[in-house]
């Protein structure tokens, strides 16, 4: 872990929020990297949504929204609410199902009787704060699909089955968030909803699980890293007919990166209910009528930055490159695949001391930055900036050294497996464009 937050702040992928002030807990900033990064793991699920499947479109939904909504969706009862004790000594608060005794762990205190802790972020708009003006930051993406349920089945016109997807920011007011960016009071959600009849339902249920778990690995996380947890009966939330969690073992145990749910037709029926509109569906073939039942998929943008990173991380001892000195070092690799990589070329002048070279490689650099994320760097030897590359994940090196201004070629260099070839400058863009699979 300690290495992980080490390399997100020294290398510019994560930040924490309000450093200079001390810092503003369980919150973070993504820094030039890691804000490319998150951009491609966006893109890449939303790709994979929207392109890959049939009959699922997308929505961005209002981050602030009527409060009758989350008093419809069960948000702001007891079933969104997490236990908690309170040391009575040193009034450090822990969720009750993390603390084993009745004692402290920190001072060893007395602690309280468990009582609930309400996790929606409270928030006022107008004027005045009265009771009136009393509304919530969202605590997840998915309410702003089933209240605009009515407006994308009429305007896309689409049937059953059929999804809305969205990505987008949430908030809860963690009692102990914790691990990094694991758990935050501040996070961005990427969810699939998908309407289907009730018959259905447990046929797309097992679906999606495959589907998620699948998208996982297609990008290169480890197999064992990875499992399916069922919830038993007792640990479903109260929405859900059946629930599916998929785990990523972290260097703290085995935590859920995503939630898949059998949401059934608890969601539309009570925004149905609370708000007298009629959220069924009219089968015009069948004539039959019905709410339809609701398959989720949940996952959190921010875990899987967090899964991605220390997935791709490895410690090469002896080094990669050529140098004596490097060679009794420990080098870093980050293995990210091409599609989440936050820079994909970067830009190198053999040495930095020859006027031509450094010339040529920002032309080069310059014909380059219109297609690919690249990054252009002279400081330091060739092996070092090697390093450097390597350990932010740069998939291709492109060296400029004393034959390119006699050849007019360039050497490019492949990360994972440190070939180098030689290509014309003219052919660059073609030739990195095709192994880059754009």
């Amino acid at each position: 872990m300690n290495k992980i937050i080490s390399l997100c702040k020294r290398r510019g992928f994560v930040f924490q929020s309000s450093e200079i002030y001390g810092g503003f807990s369980s919150c973070y900033d993504f820094g030039p990297l890691g804000v490319e990064m998150k951009n491609n793991i966006k893109r890449v699920w939303w790709d994979e949504m929207i392109k890959n499947h049939e009959n699922i479109v997308g929505l961005d939904a209002a981050i602030l929204m009527k409060p009758e909504i989350w008093k419809a969706s069960g948000h702001l009862t007891a079933g969104f609410a997490d236990t908690l004790v309170e040391c009575k000594s040193c009034h450090k608060r822990y969720r009750a199902d993390e603390v084993d005794s009745k004692v402290c762990p920190e001072c060893g205190g007395e602690l309280t009787k468990p009582r609930k802790f309400n996790l929606m972020m409270k928030t006022f708009v107008g004027p005045v704060e009265e009771d009136a003006a009393t509304t919530y930051l969202r605590a997840e993406t998915c309410q702003g699909i089933y209240v605009n349920f009515e407006n994308v089945l009429n305007s896309m016109r689409l049937k059953i089955p059929f999804g809305i997807a969205q990505i987008g920011k949430s908030f809860r007011n963690e009692i102990t968030p914790k691990d990094f960016i694991f758990r935050t009071r501040e996070f961005e959600q990427m969810e699939m909803q998908w309407f289907c009849h009730p018959k259905t339902a447990a046929k797309y249920f097992n679906y999606w699980i495959k589907e998620r778990l699948n998208w996982y690995l297609n990008l290169g996380i480890k197999k064992e890293n990875l499992r399916i947890k069922e919830h038993k009966k007792e640990e479903l939330p109260h929405y859900a007919k059946a629930g599916t969690d998929i785990e990523y073992h972290f260097p703290f145990g085995w935590r859920e990166i995503e939630g898949i749910h059998n949401r059934g037709d608890w969601d539309l029926s009570n925004h149905a209910k609370n708000s007298g509109k009629d959220l069924s569906y009219y089968n015009e073939e069948t004539k039959e009528k019905y709410i339809p039942y609701i398959i989720e998929t949940s996952g959190g943008v921010d875990r899987s930055f967090f899964v991605f990173l220390i997935d791709a991380y490895q410690e090469i001892k002896g080094g990669r490159t050529e140098t004596t000195k490097a060679a009794k070092e420990i080098e870093i690799l980050l293995k990210l695949d091409k599609k989440l990589t936050p820079i994909k070329v970067a830009v190198l002048p053999l040495v930095r001391n020859k006027p031509n070279i450094v010339k040529k490689a920002k032309e080069v650099y310059e014909m380059l930055k219109p297609h690919f994320m690249c990054q252009y760097d002279e400081l330091g030897s060739i092996g070092r900036r090697y390093r450097r590359q390597d350990e932010i994940a740069t998939i291709y090196a492109v060296t400029i050294d004393f034959e390119t201004l006699e050849k007019e070629d360039v050497t490019i260099r492949d990360r994972d497996t440190m070939k180098q070839e030689r290509v014309k400058i003219k052919d660059l863009i073609s030739v990195l464009k095709e192994k880059l699979g754009f």
